[in-house]
């Protein structure tokens, strides 16, 4: 029996960065916009050479000259295109000055390619401009012209009158022969002009999508469109009425003493996008007027930091949707924190390793923090009443060997952190199965209980009134309990007082303000698996 580190490498946070801030183009300064071209999803953009080619010697080649024109009809001296091949894994060229004469030439493979150009004057007030050509083929010889004259204004704003402009993003995508390609673009102001260039594409085979992110005093509106055609736009005008656009509100608590600012992301679910940042007070609530249309968002938030940029939880909610007229409601890093099993989380035998993996810290919506605050975590594995081992580290987290021989099992999963009631100061899950060597993974029979009282930002539920708190049960056991009960305790967990489940709702009685509450659950499946779930300090009475 031993105490160890867990055996594995360091662990990847839960989930990946936001997926818009790991591909899609940032924003810079005003004058030149970011952009970003990619071969949609399979390898991401990198900083190729010009002219680089992949040609080998039986590939024929073609010398392609790009001209690039400003506004004002001279050669431009700022530019930057990008030429994307269909072919293959998607080789990108990319271009800019080399001198005042606008023009570049290069010498390509033969082949179908989506060309997208920025052309400005370094003037910001005069704004970028974008020419896109989503079919270029270059089956001989070419002379391309990218024309700043040909373009037309990008105009799409709220119902608000007083809204300011914060952010914008504009993407293509075009398809040829069952290979995607993408490029995308965001502005810092609301001056960018788009034209098409070149011939149509097949029929539907060009998508585009802009996302204009604009803020009052109140909230913030997120304007999208996706539009499906055989042509890159030249210009867009859109004024959506405020009947069609649908509320995704942000509530994020914050308990005495972890008061700030918190750090919201929001991002399309669909398309090579970028993220819009917004700062909000914590425990505060925002809004967020969207399109529905646009599709799902998805959200991340980023707790409170410290005065040295240190801590903070971060939580995502993925593909958030609303209607016209209707409100979405996500609230995060609130009470009560527990064992979730959602997303694929769960426990796996897999030949003769057992792999705990079960985040304990999920807030009281399910969002599970991909960087938990806590101060320490364990995982001990019992093997037929015998400690096994162990393993420190990342709540919920451990890889244990075991023996092949069918065995009973307990492995109890434990995290602490300093705090003040309604942290959740200690969350310890402790589930029981039998298990024996898999050919393959396998996932073993373990559940969790998630407690969703209404509190307030604070994490706190009023004193002097009976509180409602939903019991709901996930994993193997939903649908297949044979007993669940559920306690309460006033004294940190020392005694428990049992309370009924009627209708999936147990009842707190009421306390005096300054009560810290903790909760418990213990829970047998139809396959006799157990699990005994606490929360000491799950909320507090205010």
């Amino acid at each position: 029996m031993t105490t160890s580190p867990s055996p594995r490498s360091p662990r990847m946070p839960r989930r990946s960065a936001l997926r818009a801030l790991a591909v899609a183009a940032t924003v810079v300064a005003s004058t030149l916009p970011a952009w970003n071209a990619t071969a949609s999803g399979t390898h991401p953009a990198g900083a190729p050479a010009a002219g680089r080619t992949s040609a080998t010697a039986e590939q024929p080649t073609h010398t392609l000259t790009i001209h690039h024109i400003g506004r004002d009809g001279r050669a431009s001296q700022f530019y930057k295109t990008t030429l994307t091949e269909f072919a293959g894994e998607g080789e990108r060229h990319g271009f800019e000055p080399e001198g005042d004469t606008g023009t570049t030439t290069v010498r390509l493979p033969q082949g179908r390619y989506l060309l997208a150009s920025m052309v400005w004057s370094g003037n910001s007030a005069e704004g970028t401009d974008w020419v896109v050509q989503p079919r270029l083929d270059l089956d001989r010889d070419l002379s391309v012209t990218v024309d700043a004259r040909t373009t037309k204004l990008v105009d799409v704003r709220p119902p608000n009158s007083t809204a300011d402009f914060r952010l914008g993003n504009m993407g293509l995508s075009a398809e040829y022969d069952g290979v995607v390609r993408e490029t995308n673009m965001a502005i810092a102001t609301p001056t960018l002009r788009v034209a098409h260039l070149g011939p149509a594409a097949e029929p539907g085979s060009v998508k585009t999508w802009y996302d204009a992110y604009w803020a009052t005093k109140r909230h913030s509106y997120a304007l999208g469109n996706v539009v499906t055609g055989d042509r890159a736009p030249t210009g867009l005008f859109r004024r959506p009425a405020a009947k069609e656009l649908g509320e995704i509100r942000i509530r994020g608590a914050a308990r005495p003493g972890t008061e700030g600012t918190s750090v919201l992301d929001v991002t399309p679910s669909d398309d090579l996008s970028t993220a819009y940042p917004l700062s909000v007070p914590a425990p505060g609530t925002t809004s967020l007027l969207v399109e529905p249309a646009r599709g799902p968002y998805d959200i991340g938030y980023t707790t409170p930091r410290d005065e040295e940029g240190q801590g903070g939880a971060t939580y995502e909610a993925k593909r958030v949707a609303t209607r016209p007229g209707h409100t979405t409601t996500r609230t995060f890093n609130n009470a009560v924190f527990g064992p979730s099993l959602t997303g694929g989380s769960g426990v796996v035998r897999d030949g003769d390793r057992l792999t705990v993996d079960v985040p304990l810290l999920a807030d009281g919506q399910g969002h599970v923090p991909s960087t938990p605050e806590y101060d320490a975590a364990r995982v001990t594995l019992y093997r037929d009443g015998k400690r096994v081992q162990t393993v420190t580290g990342e709540p919920g987290q451990a890889t244990f060997a075991v023996p092949a021989d069918r065995a009973a099992y307990r492995v109890t999963a434990t995290a602490r952190r300093a705090g003040l009631p309604g942290a959740a100061t200690t969350v310890t899950a402790s589930w029981t199965f039998a298990s024996q060597r898999t050919g393959g993974a396998t996932r073993v029979p373990v559940s969790a209980v998630r407690f969703t009282p209404a509190l307030d930002l604070t994490g706190a539920a009023p004193a002097g009134t009976t509180l409602r708190v939903p019991v709901a049960v996930q994993g193997a056991a939903k649908g297949h309990t044979r007993a669940l009960d559920v306690a309460f305790s006033v004294n940190g967990g020392t005694t428990w007082q049992r309370t009924a489940v009627v209708r999936g709702v147990a009842t707190i009685p009421a306390f005096t303000p300054g009560t810290s509450v903790s909760l418990r659950a213990k829970l047998t499946d139809t396959a006799g698996n157990t699990l005994t779930q606490t929360a000491i300090g799950a909320y507090r009475t205010r």
